[in-house]
């Protein structure tokens, strides 16, 4: 089986005909969106006529520029120096600056139209796109001028864009120095970072130290890109007129502020059980005062779960299929086909990601696959990605893009999929690990996104007065750990530098890309305790929800469950289930050690 993907299938290369076509193509869609803006947006008439020509024109302009920018950055990620690849995502990043104009003109003359919701229902294409098109009508109280809009459009290519690509190429360059039984070794970051999973203690704390002391190379450099992007996200936020970049994020990500406070509050409440977790793995591990952070990640018990490549696959695939054929034969078609660049190497960014590739209807995933338990599972989880993706394939491309907190459902529902079926045939002492696997993560998305939420928050809240020094940065950093960890963490132990090696924070479109996580995965646990609840019938339903999930808002999407998003008692429900998890760990945790 081959490991890298293949990307042909969107293009063969930067000079093959199709990606030059497409690049004329573009610049054409382009022209014509701006022809037809200048010409057709100065009056009221024929109005249906209209609309509907803009969405035509969108859906060509969608098609054309996700495709060349989906080839120009899947390259980027597994080939970080690749020049070619980075000068094609800035001309395609400057291209799209040439989209303002008539994009904020539309949204504006649409804002003045009366009656919209008669003239929606008078067509075929108007009421497929009715949430789309409401939503521009919506968002056109925070519109600036058209001269502004465009100078932000153009002035972000060279601000926050520009450090964006300067962290991604820092972070994916980076090496490690690092002595591994005896021998110096440089490694890529990625690397260093799964090594938190590797089985020898020494192992653990040396990658940590040794992964500590390398961002001193680009902590100046990381902390100039940080605070050159939330400044500009502060500054377009208060020319805009919302009330503070978590506002933005919450109505870009079609949410309210009651249900983030019914789903923080259930969280706060929980954190007591998740440091009763902590403080259980640290005395296994034979440490008194919490965990190091180090440990985090220490795989527990005398198990071993190790899996090549192949039996990775066959894992997922068996297990999906215990839910369903489709979702089966989806990520069976996944590995098949050369969808996943699964190892990692020098010059391919750490983590991982899915990018649903709508104009092919296919998907690509990244991963930095070693063979741990913990990496069938992230692979699992793109794979639900993926499937998301594919339950989109048949929507337009204008009623794909779903917002962040829904992005996570249906990966997190994999992953619950796979580590349910894994316990139901484990041995006491398997499901111990497993336990302790799936704890560990859903800490991360619930205690460790809550530090990382308190941190932007935080950033925020300074970057208002100044530019923050490493020293600062640093400090946020320990501040949101241990008010997040508490006495489950040493505190001597922590991780400073967790806003350099995390490249969500580096997006100035994607502020706050912490709450969402823990969203999909309290929303994926109550979605599966539907199904345990429905069986089969629950399927079809699911992947109804999927679709559904590029055309209204998280509290609709959540409905067509019969789930109320906005009461504190649905996450306390969810976190429930978790709580019963730890409960058992602990349980099972004295039985094996007695």
């Amino acid at each position: 089986m081959d490991l890298k993907w293949s990307l042909d299938e969107l293009y063969t290369s930067f000079e093959s005909e199709d990606f030059i076509n497409d690049m004329k193509k573009l610049d054409s869609s382009i022209k014509k969106i701006n022809d037809w803006s200048e010409i057709n947006l100065n009056t009221k008439d024929n109005a249906i006529q209209k609309i509907e020509e803009y969405i035509n024109i969108q859906i060509e302009l969608n098609t054309l520029f996700e495709k060349l920018m989906s080839f120009a950055e899947l390259t980027s990620s597994v080939d970080a120096k690749n020049e070619k690849a980075l000068m094609i995502i800035d001309k395609l990043q400057t291209k799209i600056t040439e989209l303002t104009k008539p994009t904020v003109k539309f949204q504006r003359w649409l804002n003045s139209i009366e009656n919209l919701d008669k003239i929606i229902s008078s067509s075929n294409i108007l009421k497929e796109h009715e949430f789309y098109l409401k939503e521009i009508y919506n968002k056109a109280k925070y519109l600036l001028s058209d001269e502004e809009e465009i100078l932000i459009a153009k002035m972000s290519n060279t601000g926050s864009n520009a450090w964006t690509k300067l962290q991604n190429i820092l972070t994916s360059t980076l090496l490690v120095d690092i002595n591994i039984n005896g021998q110096e070794k440089q490694l890529p970051l990625s690397i260093v970072r799964n090594m938190a999973y590797d089985k020898d203690p020494k192992i653990r704390k040396t990658a940590y130290e040794a992964e500590l002391k390398s961002y001193k190379k680009i902590e100046e450099s990381s902390a100039a890109c940080l605070n050159g992007i939330k400044g500009e996200v502060l500054t377009v936020c208060e020319m805009k007129g919302y009330n503070s970049p978590l506002d933005m994020t919450l109505i870009d990500s079609r949410m309210d502020r009651d249900t983030l406070n019914a789903m923080l509050s259930a969280i706060k409440e929980s954190l007591p059980t998740f440091r009763k977790y902590y403080k259980r793995k640290a005395e296994l591990l034979g440490y008194n005062n919490g965990l190091p952070f180090y440990e985090l990640f220490a795989p527990m018990g005398e198990i071993d779960m190790n899996f090549t490549y192949d039996e990775a696959k066959d894992y997922i695939v068996k297990n999906f299929r215990s839910f369903s054929e489709k979702l089966a034969e989806f990520a069976n078609n996944a590995f098949e086909n050369r969808w996943i660049d699964a190892k990692p190497r020098e010059g391919k960014r750490g983590g991982a990601f899915c990018s649903n590739l709508h104009p092919i209807k296919q998907s690509r995933i990244l991963s930095n696959f070693t063979g741990s338990f913990n990496d069938v599972i992230t692979l699992a989880h793109e794979l639900g990605h993926g499937y998301h993706g594919d339950c989109l394939k048949d929507e337009s491309i204008l009623n794909s893009d779903y917002p962040m907190p829904l992005a996570e459902t249906a990966s997190i529902f994999c992953e619950t999929i796979v580590k349910n079926a894994a316990l139901k045939e484990a041995t006491s002492k398997e499901a111990f690990w497993i336990l302790e696997q799936s704890i560990s993560d859903a800490g991360q998305v619930i205690v460790d996104i809550y530090s990382r939420f308190l941190f932007e928050s935080n950033l925020f809240e300074k970057r208002k007065d100044h530019a923050l020094s490493v020293r600062e940065l640093k400090e946020l950093m320990l501040d949101a750990q241990k008010e997040a960890y508490g006495d489950g963490l040493n505190e001597n132990y922590l991780h400073p530098y967790m806003w350099i090696c995390k490249p969500h924070y580096y997006e100035a479109a994607y502020n706050f890309y912490n709450f969402p996580y823990a969203f999909g995965l309290l929303f994926a646990i109550g979605l599966y305790a539907e199904y345990l609840k429905k069986g089969k019938a629950f399927i079809e339903e699911y992947d109804r929800l999927l679709a559904a999930t590029g055309k209204n808002n998280a509290v609709d999407v959540a409905k067509l469950m019969d789930i109320d998003i906005r009461s504190v008692d649905f996450w306390r429900s969810s976190l429930k289930l978790i709580e019963k998890d730890i409960e058992k760990f602990i349980e099972l945790s004295n039985s094996n050690t007695n």
